[in-house]
């Protein structure tokens, strides 16, 4: 018997990837902090697995524990869960900057660190991390989301590589914009870049499900968003702060 768990799963990505995978496992946990959406969901794939929802909030460290305690064990993880807000670091409120923290880090660690080590003693798992494009350059008007993402990418790397041989594997998926209720809380300014390389939640949720299950370290969705790393590598870091600020248009 197989089983997932997705967080952040009510909406955007999360909802997707519980989608795709509810055909691949007999057990899907989903959690977010939204109950209507969630049991929605649970309605939408009663059919094709048996699904458990948690209602949880993950920027709280007692809440983290409360779902790892209710799922149980885990033979898929995916840590999607998480939010950024728009505008100048100094504008913004201490408090949702340490939320960010909590939930985009915190969380997603503690989470990781645990059920890693429980697959590798069963020599069998997968570990989805869903980080950003916004991890390969630092991200002047989403500064601490970008930094988070970074984190993510850089975090499910080491994992990866540390767990290579186990029967454990980690993927860290890295997606440009993407059509989700993000935008919204974040208040975020689209441009026409944005608009232009979107991709629909569900292509995006298909393409990690698939990169996921054979093990790929990274996944990058959409052959233009493959610029952006390149552009990290080659570009001066004052070439890209201008061409990331141009972009989210901060002022």
């Amino acid at each position: 018997m197989s089983s997932a768990l997705v967080t952040g799963a009510s909406s955007g990505i999360g909802r997707e990837i519980s989608k795709a995978l509810a055909s691949e496992v007999d057990r899907l946990v989903v959690t977010a902090r939204s109950a209507d959406e969630l049991h929605t969901l649970k309605k939408e794939l009663s059919d094709l697995t048996s699904v458990e929802v948690i209602i949880a909030d993950l920027s709280i460290q007692s809440e983290v524990e409360r779902v790892v305690q209710k799922a149980g064990d885990i033979d898929i993880l995916v840590n999607n869960a998480g939010y950024g807000i728009y505008g100048r670091i100094v504008d913004q409120d201490s408090d949702e900057l340490v939320g960010i923290v909590d939930l985009n880090i915190r969380a997603l660690t503690y989470l990781g660190h645990h059920y890693a080590g429980d697959m590798a003693r069963r020599g069998t798992g997968r570990i989805l991390n869903v980080a950003s494009i916004a991890a390969f350059q630092p991200g002047p008007g989403m500064a601490v989301y970008c930094a988070s993402k970074a984190f993510v990418l850089s975090l499910s790397r080491a994992m990866s590589s540390e767990l290579n041989g186990s029967g454990v594997t980690v993927t860290a998926l890295c997606p440009g914009y993407v059509e989700t209720g993000f935008q919204e809380r974040s208040g975020m300014i689209l441009t026409g870049v944005e608009l232009w390389s979107s991709i629909p939640a569900e292509r995006v949720a298909k393409s990690a499900v698939k990169a996921m299950m054979r093990g790929r370290r990274e996944v990058i969705p959409g052959y233009l968003n493959w610029f952006v790393p390149l552009f990290a590598r080659i570009l001066p870091i004052r070439l890209q702060l201008f061409i990331v600020k141009a972009t989210l248009m901060l002022r």
